[in-house]
């Protein structure tokens, strides 16, 4: 749970009002076809479209402005020769520095689904004295456009060279806004979409430096996930757990209160570390080395630190989330969708967990023993019943973390655009999201699972 809810409930408000006359869910498809998730995935009406920019050919495509791209095993995007100058006040320490600069512009992605919401996502490496900024420009299905939409501004590192990761509040064109880290159109009832987008992103440098930001992978998902206070129930079809490290966000209770009140709020950063360790990475000694050396599970602290929102004042940002873990070697992070209990099954079976998204009444999840209006928990495995395997960070320690959650309540919680709170009031759910973490090399099997949800 997070201390941070109050504004992503906003944004979670913001996107099941505009679900409202969206099509129906993809879930009946899905639970049409037990053993072949493959078919189940192409009966279901295209409600997520994801589409990111990774290889050396993808890199020279668009329009570059003193970036070039660079080959090897891992390809990307560098600073060639800086376009120009300019100055950044940043608003959380108050001081202006110069910044030397490059662009680059993705071609026009027009989406498989026109869309109520757009999510980026990006993995990079910014070394000291340098930092990304990810702009977002869309056409409406009515021919208008957008202006640009600041998604992120990212440095992995918060030293004195750095500016402090932030989001970017009142953005809007009155017709849509940006919530922390989500483009929303406002009335989707009015039936407006957007219907295509492009990505800019700026690589900074400090001036006189040949330091540059590598940036491996940008894009974004974008969904129109229809009005739903229940989803059909799905049907079981994969028994397996995966061995995923366990962490208790509440071990860190009161913990670096500066990072959005301490560990009781850490729901994002806790899942993020348990999968990045699962995958075999984790920080150095010398990188947990400003730890006090008395806090059990030191990582968790660090990974709070460096997912931390300056402007949203939290650690549930979430593309900041997926680009702490890509911050480890040869690692892929997206934000997405996924539109069943089947695509998180095809997914456990090729080996890779999954961090999701939910909010929920006490009564609603059994075995939880609290509500909460915004929760992130990651899913490892699946019964012999069909129940939801979950490592859940609000546990009162790490011995309490792998719980077994009933599979009809929890993808109902999971999959909602819309739920009663404790007040009886209409609030909302998230609809699906989930964040994905897997290595730069999958194996073929993990290759498959990640193109049948959509992610490539």
């Amino acid at each position: 749970m997070t201390s941070s809810t109050p504004r992503r409930t906003v944004l979670a408000a913001a996107l099941a009002a505009a679900a409202g006359t969206a099509a129906a869910s993809a879930a009946p498809a899905a639970a049409l076809v037990r053993d072949n998730p493959d078919t189940a995935h192409a009966l279901a009406p295209a409600l997520v479209d994801n589409r990111f920019w990774t290889s050396y050919t993808d890199w020279r495509s668009g329009s570059a402005v003193g970036t070039r791209p660079v080959a090897g095993h891992r390809p990307g995007l560098v600073i060639a020769a800086p376009a120009g100058r300019t100055d950044y006040t940043d608003p959380h320490t108050g001081r202006t520095s110069a910044w030397e600069y490059a662009s680059w512009t993705s071609p026009v992605h027009t989406s498989t689904v026109p869309a109520t919401e757009v999510i980026a996502s990006w993995n990079a490496d910014t070394p000291p004295g340098t930092w990304i900024q990810i702009e977002l420009r869309g056409m409406y299905n009515d021919a208008t456009a957008t202006p640009w939409f600041v998604m992120g501004r990212w440095a992995s590192g918060d030293g004195d060279g750095d500016i402090r990761r932030t989001s970017v509040d009142d953005q809007s064109d009155g017709r849509s806004s940006v919530w922390t880290d989500t483009f929303a159109v406002d009335d989707a009832a009015s039936g407006l979409r957007l219907a295509s987008y492009q990505l800019r992103l700026t690589l900074h440098r400090t001036p006189g430096t040949t330091s540059t930001p590598t940036v491996w992978r940008l894009g974004a998902m974008a969904s129109d996930i229809p009005d739903r206070f229940t989803v059909p129930a799905s049907v079981p079809g994969l028994v397996r757990e995966l061995a995923v490290p366990r962490y208790s966000q509440n071990t860190h209770v009161g913990q670096y209160p500066e990072y959005d009140n301490g560990g009781e709020a850490w729901c994002s950063p806790t899942s993020s570390q348990m999968i990045v360790e699962y995958w075999g990475r984790r920080p150095s000694a010398e990188d947990l080395a400003w730890v006090n050396p008395a806090f059990a599970d030191p990582q968790v602290c660090h990974a709070a630190r460096f997912t931390f929102d300056y402007q949203y004042e939290g650690c549930g940002n979430w593309p900041f989330n997926a680009a702490y873990a890509a911050t480890y070697p040869d690692m892929n992070a997206v934000v997405t969708r996924l539109r069943s209990l089947t695509d998180l099954e095809t997914l456990i079976r090729a080996g890779i967990p999954a961090i999701t998204s939910q909010s929920f009444r006490k009564e609603e999840l059994t075995g939880a023993g609290y509500g909460t209006a915004g929760h992130l928990m990651t899913v490892i495995g699946f019964t012999a019943d069909g129940d939801v395997i979950a490592n859940d960070p609000a546990s009162p320690g790490n011995e309490a973390v792998r719980r077994v959650y009933r599979r009809r309540e929890w993808e109902n919680i999971w999959l909602r655009t819309k739920r009663y709170n404790a007040s009886g009031k209409v609030v909302s759910g998230t609809g699906g999201v989930c964040y994905l973490y897997f290595p730069d090399r999958p194996t073929p099997a993990q290759r498959k699972a990640l193109a049948a949800v959509g992610i490539r």
